[in-house]
């Protein structure tokens, strides 16, 4: 959708008090002028098609904030697959609407790819070590890649103190965290609780791609860490997993991609439990062609 499209929704928003900028430069002026009036800013990235678990990310950066910034942009080099990036769902008039409804003040960054790849839509590589081997990166070349670069360039252009971001992406949040360190960027990362459905469903942009008996029955993900936890720490860890894998096998809805117990720290993969160790299950899997992910702390 263009600039002027965009306007003319906001002129048709009753009290709208939505700042929009597409462009890079008018942003970082506006976001100068806070910085000198020491104002605190607080970034939320998304991809659009936003959801009740984005405004709770909201939510948490108002509170934590003096002005929030929230992203909109679908960022073409953290999909691995073309078909997946093409069926990703756009929905920014709404997404516009629904942000008008919830908030008074807020600043909205939407801007095209060219204004933030140029004419090269490449990613930069990063070196996040163990991190990026693990669950999503073994399934998702380059995936981290993309975001780390999407991000970096997001940091660069908002200069935000604080950017939040959700739990069900808890790999990508520790991917944050390193690329931080590696940037030395000054921004603080700061996580937040997955947000859930009614029935247990960890909220995604994806699941506007199911109907209500799809998501009901992807649940099943839910339910089977809600069972992973209930079963940590008195049976071991191999032996749950196969458990795991094999209540999946039985499912003619879902087909597991994999599930992992892991060190919540190093996300290494864990066979044993250790005293002062904090550890997360981890699952992916496809309901149709649409691919689910969530986790759990199990202690």
């Amino acid at each position: 959708m263009q600039f002027p499209s965009i306007i003319l929704i906001l002129h048709q928003l009753k009290k709208s008090d939505l700042q929009l900028y597409q462009e890079n430069q008018l942003l970082q002026a506006a976001m100068l002028k806070l910085k000198n009036n020491s104002q605190s800013i607080g970034l939320v990235p998304t991809m659009g098609a936003l959801h009740e678990g984005h405004m709770s990310l909201i939510r948490e950066a108002e509170k934590q904030s003096d002005v929030v910034v929230i992203s909109i942009f679908v960022n073409p080099t953290q999909f691995n697959n073309s078909s997946d990036l093409d069926k990703y769902p756009r929905t920014l008039e709404e997404d516009l609407i629904l942000l008008n409804q919830n908030f008074k003040d807020l600043i909205i960054f939407s801007p095209t790819i060219k204004e933030v790849y140029g004419e090269s839509i490449t990613s930069e590589k990063f070196e996040f070590g163990n991190l990026a081997q693990q669950m999503e990166g073994r399934f998702r070349d380059g995936h981290f890649d993309g975001v780390g670069t999407i991000l970096k360039k997001l940091f660069n252009i908002v200069q935000p103190d604080k950017a939040f971001f959700g739990e069900k992406d808890y790999q990508q949040l520790l991917i944050v965290k390193k690329l931080i360190e590696i940037t030395h960027q000054n921004v603080e990362i700061i996580g937040c609780p997955i947000s859930r459905e009614n029935n247990g469903l960890a909220r995604s942009s994806r699941n506007k791609r199911l109907s209500e008996e799809e998501q009901e029955k992807s649940t099943f993900i839910f339910k089977t860490l809600q069972e992973a936890k209930e079963k940590f720490g008195t049976k071991n860890v191999l032996l749950l997993k196969q458990e795991i894998e094999e209540k999946f096998s039985k499912q003619d809805f879902l087909e597991l991609e994999y599930f992992e117990i892991s060190d919540a720290a190093t996300l290494v993969p864990v066979t044993k439990v250790e005293e002062h160790k904090k550890y997360r299950a981890f699952i992916a899997a496809y309901a149709n062609d649409v691919r689910l992910i969530d986790n759990i702390a199990l202690n």
